[in-house]
């Protein structure tokens, strides 16, 4: 029997996170559907819709927009960008995120009113573990609708022309995740970093001459995960996780 550790499958490609989203159908108290208002400090986020209508709604220093989405359509946005995915109708989407493993190590930041955007309140706040420390979707609603509270005045005073609690708001994330910068760095520097350093290395063999790194190549596969987590904007099956747990190939 063999009782070794399942060995992590390579990153994928340029080393970003990989996961399918069923955007939470909960009602919201402006009448909408959908999940928690946030922003990433250092990931673009990409969007591949696969099902289901909804839109995506996103504030930064140049605009408040709603973009419409349907099967087919592709939207991204860089850092800075608070975005929210209101559901019209079972939105479900592939999530395809900058520097895997960030997000999870807190790079993803939600607009809770500014009283919660403190050390001392935020990592509470934004839990979604029960009393019995089993994930509670009465938790992850609760945080939702306080992450909506914050975005929906945000949006109205930039509305207004007021840009000062949008400006607040990027201060306060920022300060957030300063401790975990270092540990951001030793992310990035072993993920999509070493990934770019092979492709210029591959390129440099082949103005060599040196095509025998072409007989390394592998093939790898996962099967769509079995489990789901509560994330910030819906359902989530992560595909990165398993990969780095090496978790079950598809057949």
């Amino acid at each position: 029997m063999n009782l070794a550790s399942p060995t992590p499958r390579p990153a994928f490609p340029g080393s970003v996170g990989l996961s399918g989203l069923e955007v939470y159908p909960w009602p919201t108290a402006d009448g909408l559907h959908g999940g928690s208002p946030h922003l990433h400090l250092t990931c673009t986020e990409g969007y591949v819709v696969v099902g289901g209508q909804g839109r995506l709604e996103t504030l930064n220093h140049d605009e408040h927009a709603v973009h419409d989405l349907s099967a087919g359509d592709v939207v991204w946005f860089t850092p800075g960008t608070i975005h929210r995915a209101v559901n019209d109708g079972d939105l479900r989407v592939i999530v395809v995120m900058q520097n895997s493993g960030l997000p999870e190590a807190g790079d993803a930041v939600m607009t809770f009113p500014p009283q919660y955007l403190t050390h001392e309140r935020y990592a509470s706040t934004a839990s979604v573990l029960g009393a019995n420390g089993d994930p509670d979707p009465g938790r992850a609603r609760a945080r939702r609708d306080l992450a909506v509270e914050g975005f929906t005045e945000l949006a109205r005073q930039w509305d207004r022309g007021n840009r000062q609690p949008l400006a607040d708001f990027h201060a306060a994330a920022a300060g957030l995740v300063t401790p975990r910068l270092r540990e951001w760095t030793q992310t990035v520097t072993d993920g999509a970093l070493a990934a770019a350093q092979d492709s210029l290395r591959q390129i440099d063999a082949l103005s060599r001459g040196d095509h025998s790194y072409l007989t390394r190549a592998t093939v790898s596969s996962i099967g769509r995960p079995d489990t789901q987590s509560l994330g910030m904007c819906g359902l989530l099956h992560a595909y990165d996780s398993l990969r780095r747990a090496g978790g079950p190939q598809s057949a």
